[in-house]
């Protein structure tokens, strides 16, 4: 399954009617650390009217979906929010829009264009990452092929994303599901000298969009 999130957290600010709207806005991995995110920030913003949030979180191959208007009408917040998070395709994130009430009752219309505006305005802002199903492995390699094998990694969108030197050349890398029969099969027919190839674990890898 693939998805769009953010490379890291971004802030942005949108005034309706001398009403403020402060929306933060977070990559993250799991349900719980969004929920501890969001206790952090009312309690950062415990002077504000309400703090709104929507997140979408891929877990174990199902979509985590939640929304809370905090106080506000239903519908005209939480929900707004999630719906733009869903229609862009985006998960692993969460979105929480603090609101300071300037005096002036916007109605319903106004808190959904509000609420919208300032997640849009945070989307606008951020660095968008595709991510998809990908598998980290752990290679190992002698000096003298390291250069080639990098080379290779470059070629066939393999990112390599730690090195170890020892007596040998240790490094994790990261790859696309269906990259992974051409790799090992590149080794079998030693298309890559390594020494050693092995599976770590299955994730999701981000690409640059």
């Amino acid at each position: 399954m693939e998805f769009v999130t953010i490379k890291e957290a971004v802030q942005a600010e949108v005034t309706e009617k001398k009403s403020k709207f402060i929306a933060n806005f977070f990559p993250v991995q799991k349900e719980e650390e969004a929920e501890k995110i969001i206790k952090e920030l009312k309690k950062k913003y415990h002077d504000a009217r309400h703090n709104c949030t929507a997140y979408r979180i891929q877990e174990d191959h199902k979509v985590i979906e939640k929304a809370s208007d905090d106080g506000e009408p239903s519908g005209t917040a939480g929900a707004p929010m999630l719906n733009i998070l869903q229609k862009n395709n985006l998960a692993n994130v969460l979105v929480v829009v603090t609101r300071y009430f300037g005096g002036i009752l916007l109605g319903t219309g106004g808190l959904v264009r509000a609420y919208s505006d300032s997640l849009l305005e945070a989307i606008e802002k951020s660095e968008l990452v595709k991510t998809c199903e990908g598998i980290e492995m752990q290679v190992i390699v002698e000096y003298s092929e390291f250069d080639r094998f990098q080379y290779y990694c470059k070629n066939n969108s393999i990112l390599i994303t730690n090195v170890e030197y020892s007596d040998l050349i240790t490094c994790k890398i990261e790859l696309e599901v269906d990259k992974k029969e051409k790799l090992l099969q590149d080794f079998a027919t030693k298309n890559i000298i390594l020494k050693d190839i092995k599976e770590i674990t299955k994730k999701y890898i981000a690409k640059s969009i």
